[in-house]
């Protein structure tokens, strides 16, 4: 995705509209059931603030694609008739943008998993038994076998990661995209040596 991660702006646009549509169909919904689905949805990367879904839900209930009911001190939300036809209209753009959610949130997660079984900062402190210098842990430990810059490289990003990790939210979506470049770039590296080998 590298460039086009743009999750922030494209779902606070028309996109989410259709989200929630698409979501209101399956069943109807309140404000924060939807809510909770995109979160879902994007297997918790995302979560929409209300200031975002409240104006798409009155949005769609304007122009007719769904209707409201109070229920206790909540608004239901039932797709219509004209909401059913407008999702059929628009339905290869809202399984691009139900991929892409499923898509980030992979990634995110997979990144995540990384940073919770090699994160050099799980522990309050500095150094530890097996310390690599300032800032870095017990737990953190050299990849064998490799030249000395790798790990030099690997952890100079583990401690630009974790400045940026404390950023606000563009900051760490900035930090997200560009960890999916680098991963990128790496795996073609990786890969081209692999091509190589097999030629050989």
């Amino acid at each position: 995705m590298g460039g086009n991660f743009r999750i922030g702006r494209m779902l606070a646009s028309g996109d989410l509209r259709l989200v929630a549509l698409y979501l209101i169909e399956q069943q109807p919904r309140h404000g924060y059931d939807l809510i909770k689905a995109v979160e879902e949805q994007s297997k918790g990367f995302y979560s929409p603030s209300p200031g975002i879904v409240y104006p798409a839900l009155t949005f769609l209930e304007e122009a007719g694609y769904v209707t409201s009911a109070v229920d206790g001190n909540k608004k239901l939300y039932t797709i219509t008739d004209e909401g059913r036809a407008h999702l059929a209209d628009n339905r290869e753009a809202i399984e691009s943008t139900l991929a892409f959610l499923a898509k980030a949130g992979e990634q995110v997660n997979r990144f995540r998993e990384f940073a919770r079984s090699d994160w050099p900062f799980n522990r309050e402190g500095g150094e530890g038994p097996r310390g690599h210098g300032p800032g870095h842990g017990g737990r953190d430990r050299d990849i064998a076998d490799v030249l000395p810059e790798v790990n030099d490289a690997r952890r100079a990003l583990k401690a630009a990661i974790r400045k940026a990790s404390t950023g606000d939210e563009a900051t760490q979506r900035r930090l997200a995209e560009i960890l999916r470049t680098a991963a990128a770039d790496i795996d073609a590296i990786d890969t081209a040596r692999n091509d190589d080998d097999i030629d050989v």
